[in-house]
């Protein structure tokens, strides 16, 4: 059997036995559809009007630094200080310099099963994984080059062993099957940590979603059965609201209110027409941005009750949406179309697309963005006509390479 162990599409039938998983992927459609297929959301207005899609005239771009060295798709890339993490079908992850010049330098990691989210918090970094299991690696920081080691494997060992021996622990996960709440019984699909660090949400093919303690590793919350179909993206708020976009075709948003012991379901958003894929949130946390195999890019308002509206759609992709990043005030978005798209909000609710970045020979899996701060003392600028922010953008596609973009925009 393939150690491709993880499909790298989201947009077809998500009813697949785990030999079919190899090829296909989970999602709403009944057939075998191909990514270019599904509707492009009519019904929803567009905040990019043709006469602006493409505002190339105010950004300029150029990529920087092709990363090579992976033998397989690039499921994830996350960034920490002064590296970059990427995550792949094989399940190997890679640390590389976040410095292009010396970025083909790299230490590899084993997580035995394709790698589908990556977090880092302090000295720990946690994967997610194909195989049903999250990974907690220590990173030891007290010799020049970063040592990384395995320490434990979610749930831990003793998470398991408390819950085996009552009947109130288990839940129905299968027809006729059932396993403790602790456990994950599908590919771990996407990490978010809370604010302060104390608390890692997962999500899953599986349909649920957990909440970890990051203190002892331990498993305070499962929510079964949180939607109808795979579980794909998660986002957390820093006021606390949960969103979780789904192969059923909607986001979800979850709040624990203080006093209770779960999350409790605030708001189903019901727009998009093919699995939700990506989501991502604004800087300030107003806006929701989801994107889906409908090649849409849906931008929710959120209001003071944790619920959000729909306020139009971005688009210009030709196919599905794969991956969403927000930096500063831009979203960046990567697609099946190769291409990854970089967006900013003008006056009213209007949004330009200043650049589309081309070059990736398969579709765009995974990205993670930053500010370029140090790119005018690096150069030795120190005039005032550069009026301007500079941008790093990393992408990760199924061509195994990840490019690294500098993108600059004026203010």
């Amino acid at each position: 059997m393939s150690k491709l162990l993880s499909c790298p599409f989201p947009c077809h039938n998500s009813h697949k036995n785990s030999d079919q998983l190899q090829t296909h992927s989970r999602s709403d459609s009944s057939s075998n559809s191909s990514l270019t297929s599904q509707s492009s959301l009519p019904s929803v207005p567009s905040l990019t009007p043709h006469s602006q899609t493409l505002d190339a005239a105010t950004a300029h771009h150029h990529c920087l630094a092709t990363l090579k060295g992976h033998s397989s798709y690039i499921f994830s890339l996350t960034l920490a200080g002064k590296h970059l993490y990427s995550g792949a079908s094989n399940g190997e992850i890679r640390v590389w310099s976040r410095n292009p010049s010396s970025s083909q330098k790299y230490t590899v990691l084993q997580g035995h099963s394709a790698v589908k989210s990556i977090v880092i918090l302090g000295d720990k970094l946690f994967t997610a994984h194909h195989d049903h299991k999250i990974r907690v690696w220590k990173i030891d920081n007290s010799t020049p080059c970063q040592k990384y080691k395995l320490i434990t494997t979610l749930p831990t060992v003793n998470d398991r062993c408390l819950k085996l021996f009552s009947t109130k622990n288990y839940v129905e996960v299968r027809r006729h099957k059932k396993c403790t709440w602790v456990h994950h019984v599908d590919t771990v699909s996407g990490l978010f940590l809370s604010k302060d660090g104390s608390l890692l949400y997962s999500v899953s093919w599986d349909r649920s979603f957990k909440v970890w303690r990051t203190s002892d590793f331990k498993c305070i919350e499962s929510v079964q059965k949180a939607h109808d179909d795979a579980i794909n993206a998660v986002v957390l708020s820093n006021d606390g609201y949960l969103h979780t976009g789904s192969a059923d075709k909607t986001i979800k948003i979850w709040k624990k209110y203080d006093g209770e012991k779960k999350h409790s379901l605030v708001s189903t958003l019901e727009k998009h027409k093919s699995a939700v894929n990506a989501l991502a949130l604004s800087t300030d946390g107003s806006v929701l941005y989801s994107g889906a195999c409908d090649r849409s890019i849906i931008v929710w308002e959120k209001d003071s009750g944790g619920g959000a509206a729909v306020a139009g759609a971005l688009r210009g992709h030709k196919k599905a949406i794969l991956c969403l990043a927000v930096v500063s005030d831009l979203l960046c978005s990567g697609s099946a179309d190769k291409t990854v798209r970089i967006w900013r909000r003008g006056s009213g609710k209007s949004y330009s697309c200043l650049a589309v970045l081309e070059g990736h020979n398969s579709p765009v899996k995974c990205l993670a963005a930053a500010l370029d701060d140090n790119y005018k003392s690096k150069n030795n600028i120190n005039n005032n006509n550069d009026l301007g922010k500079y941008y790093l953008v990393y992408s990760g596609s199924l061509d195994f390479d990840i490019k690294i973009w500098q993108i600059w925009v004026p203010f």
